[in-house]
């Protein structure tokens, strides 16, 4: 992966932190852009600043949360799953929430993964390593 192939969207310190670790011990925090919210998400993207054709950069991969302010994730999923240029972006929801609704929800509206935030430090690394393996 290269510079920025990642982006974090999480306005949670704590979770950010945590996920800035875990990243770490794949040797993939150096890769990470961190956006506190739906809307500073949108704007690295270059969402609300395209004009024309132009195709902007796109992560490999976005690691999404869905409770956030300004704009949550369900808001960004579904402007991103409706502009053709991000259509095929992998964007997987990593959040707290574990209710089915929100997982039927975000895979719905084109979420390609759903991931309950977990506990383990160790089973976080995991599940990450397993995701972006899958990015390469």
């Amino acid at each position: 992966m290269s510079v920025k192939d990642i982006l974090l969207v999480d306005d949670s310190v704590d979770d950010v932190d945590l996920a800035l670790r875990a990243l770490g011990k794949l040797k993939l925090e150096e890769s990470t852009f961190v956006a506190r919210d739906g809307v500073e998400a949108l704007e690295h993207l270059g969402y609300t600043a395209r004009e024309g054709n132009e195709s902007p950069e796109q992560p490999a991969l976005m690691l999404l949360d869905l409770q956030m302010p300004r704009l949550d994730g369900f808001q960004v999923l579904t402007k991103l799953r409706a502009d053709p240029q991000f259509k095929d972006m992998y964007i997987a929801i990593l959040t707290s929430s574990s209710r089915n609704a929100d997982k039927e929800k975000a895979l719905r509206l084109g979420a390609q993964r759903y991931i309950v935030k977990p506990i383990d430090f160790n089973q976080f690394v995991e599940i990450l390593r397993e995701l972006t393996a899958t990015l390469h």
